[in-house]
Order: C-alpha cells, then structure tokens, then sequence
C-alpha cells in the first residue's frame, strides 16, 4: 500500500498536476496533430465528456474570508484506453468550457503521459510546444500591459522629500 509520504508518489503527482493544467490550457489543434496516431485508440469510458459548473472562490485581499465568486463552465472526461494491453492507465481531464473533443484528448494525453514508453516522446511533441506557446502568450500579455502601466508618486513621498530639503538648507 503506497503512503503518502512515499516521494515517488508526491513527484508523479506532483508531475502530473502539472501536465494536467497545461493540457486543459492546450490549443485543440495542437492536442490534435501531438495525438493524431493514438486517437484512434477505443476508449473505455469511465466517465463520457460531459460539462457542468463549478463554484469558482476568491479571497477578499488575497487572505481574507472565502466567498463565493461566480460560476464557471467546465467539462471534465475519464477514461481507460483499451486498444492495448499496456494502455491501463486512467486518463483524467477538466477543462475551462463545453470542448468534449479538447476534454477527450486532454484525458487521452494524461493516459499515455502516464506510460513510461509513450511520456518522453509526448513530453517533446506535446507539453514542450505547449510551455512555450504559453510562455510566449504570457509576454505578449506583459507587453501589453506594460504599455499602460502609469508610476504614481504618492503625496506622502513628495512630501517627505520636500522636507530633508528644507532641513539641509
């Protein structure tokens, strides 16, 4: 029986955590060509894709009192590739809006990443391009952002500086 102090464990899921929310951020076309070849593969459905709401949360100042946010739409997808003996793993997804499509191949990818034979060559052709499509979306939002960005000098710092001038002189 695995403990959960067992760092095996912690690292995979930790791992997994992690390609997990970069499969759910994935462009479709990217999860389609990255999985062209296993696509065909007959799934057994654990759970069929289906979509929901879930109760998003926020923390009034980012450490106050919980509350309820809004809703948001999610669809999430489990399932057991049968196509060969080796696929027994349970692929797993959740995805931010309606794509069944996006959700059964995120849970495909999450399938085969758990594999040992498959995860290196979809850790190159799948989450390394998806990294850095991310990472140069998030720049693009930066510079972006940076264009509006104003420094505000606050009175009590104007003031402050007025008055060592005044007690230099």
């Amino acid at each position: 029986m695995l403990q959960p102090s067992d760092s095996r464990l912690s690292t995979t899921n930790t791992a997994r955590a992690q390609w997990l929310a970069l499969l759910a951020r994935a462009p479709l076309a990217l999860l389609e060509d990255a999985l062209q070849e296993h696509v065909q593969a007959t799934p057994h459905w654990l759970r069929k894709p289906e979509t929901g709401l879930m109760m998003v949360e926020a923390r009034a100042g980012g450490s106050g009192e919980r509350f309820n946010l809004g809703e948001m739409t999610v669809t999430r997808c489990a399932l057991r590739l049968s196509n060969a003996p080796t696929h027994r793993h349970v692929g797993i997804s959740y995805i931010v809006g309606r794509s069944h499509r996006h959700a059964y191949l995120a849970a495909v990818a999450d399938a085969l990443l758990l594999d040992d034979s498959e995860h290196a060559a979809l850790e190159q052709a799948l989450l390394t391009p998806v990294r850095q499509l991310l990472a140069a979306n998030k720049k693009i939002r930066q510079a972006q952002a940076d264009t509006s960005k104003v420094d505000f000098f606050t009175v009590a710092r104007e003031s402050g500086s007025d008055s060592t001038d005044e007690e230099q002189s």
